[in-house]
């Protein structure tokens, strides 16, 4: 059962008696109710909040709460509702120093209905546990992970944009290590959490085509490494090679193999999927590209649009037979790529067609445009 926190972080000390009184016999009231009856309760109107929803972009924007559950002797408590967007870590715990964490990303969006729905979770939660298992961390139960999903955007009701606006409540799932631990080895305590943020639409004026750059100077992931792990040295590592693509003039960095140079892998925060002469759905199979969520989505809703899909290794050498190229990740579905440089030469890609189909099934379904015959949506109150 989910305990709702103590008084005291609801209400804070400058309360007068009667109103600390009148807390705390509503806290116990609520705790007797079922955990979607306390959600229910406890929610505001999806949308509610003064904010500029026109004007948001991929930044920050802080909420009420996150929900933070701990992994200590064994075992999972039951978790609480933290209003403080800080973490209080020992000093010498594992995320710090030897990087034991993963992460996750998802969202939440206000229907055509009025209801607002968390999308593809489920995947989000395998991706997590696969993870963790690769870096010796607990595995946070699925219905742990649903309720702790459902009940941040719960609480956090009012700052999921209004149906319309293009936005969403980004939703970030962490795990990692903390606790004192000087040598490497497994942490005393594990941390859980979701935490989240609105968005806006990525493309405000329709899906853009960027330049990408090979990267050829630096490695993303060695072949049996951790490059099929959401962790944080992964994307840590991409940041140089990132801003120095960027300052050439290519908002994407591309990477291949790290072995032979000649597979391609993914973009920097994104999965590589293209449309083959053939007209078939190609995503590169490598045991070091991190498996997206919103790509398997898409391989899933492929054949039902008479698209065939193919998940193998891909060489750079195909690559300029390609009709059309793209990113797929969480913030935007799908980014249009125009071009592809490596070792100066360029070559130009065609605007998205198939692609786009899947990209408006899968932003209809989002917000209840397109009925969800997938089982990728479910409903929060």
């Amino acid at each position: 059962e989910y305990i709702l926190p103590p008084t005291r972080h609801l209400y804070p000390p400058s309360r007068n008696f009667l109103e600390l009184m009148f807390s705390r016999m509503l806290t116990r009231s609520l705790r007797r109710l079922p955990k979607g009856v306390q959600a229910r309760q406890m929610s505001a109107v999806a949308g509610s909040k003064n904010l500029d929803w026109g004007s948001l972009g991929f930044s920050y924007v802080p909420t009420d709460c996150m929900v933070v559950y701990t992994y200590k002797d064994g075992k999972w408590d039951s978790g609480k509702i933290q209003t403080e967007p800080y973490f209080s870590l020992h000093a010498f715990s594992n995320i710090i120093h030897y990087g034991q964490g993963v992460f996750e990303g998802l969202k939440a969006h206000c229907c055509a209905d009025g209801k607002v729905r968390v999308f593809n979770s489920d995947m989000n939660w395998e991706r997590l546990r696969n993870g963790a298992a690769r870096l010796g961390m607990p595995q946070v139960p699925q219905d742990i992970f649903t309720h702790a999903v459902d009940l941040t955007v719960s609480k956090n009701m009012a700052y999921v944009p209004p149906y319309g606006q293009g936005g969403s409540l980004y939703l970030r799932p962490v795990l990692f290590g903390q606790g004192a631990q000087l040598g490497l080895g497994t942490a005393p305590e594990f941390t859980f959490a979701v935490m989240c943020s609105p968005v806006g639409a990525y493309y405000k004026s329709g899906l853009k085509a960027v330049d990408s750059l090979v990267i050829e100077d630096y490695d993303r992931a060695a072949p049996q490494g951790v490059g099929n792990v959401k962790c944080p040295g992964n994307y840590a590592a991409d940041v140089r090679p990132a801003r120095e693509a960027a300052e050439k003039g290519y908002p994407i960095a591309l990477y291949l193999d790290s072995k032979e140079n000649r597979w391609v892998e993914e973009f920097s925060t994104s999965n590589f999927v293209a449309i083959t002469k053939e007209g078939n759905y190609v995503t590169p199979k490598s045991e070091s590209i991190l498996p997206s969520t919103t790509n398997r989505v898409l391989m899933k809703i492929g054949p039902s649009l008479g698209i065939n899909v193919e998940e193998r290794p891909v060489s750079f050498d195909e690559v300029p037979t390609l009709s059309e190229i793209a990113a797929c990740g969480t913030a935007v579905v799908l980014t249009p790529i125009g071009s592809i440089t490596k070792g100066g030469e360029k070559h130009n890609f065609g605007e998205l067609d198939k692609l786009k189909q899947l990209y408006n099934t899968v932003t209809g379904i989002q917000v209840g445009e397109i009925e969800d015959t997938y089982g990728l949506t479910r409903v929060v109150e």
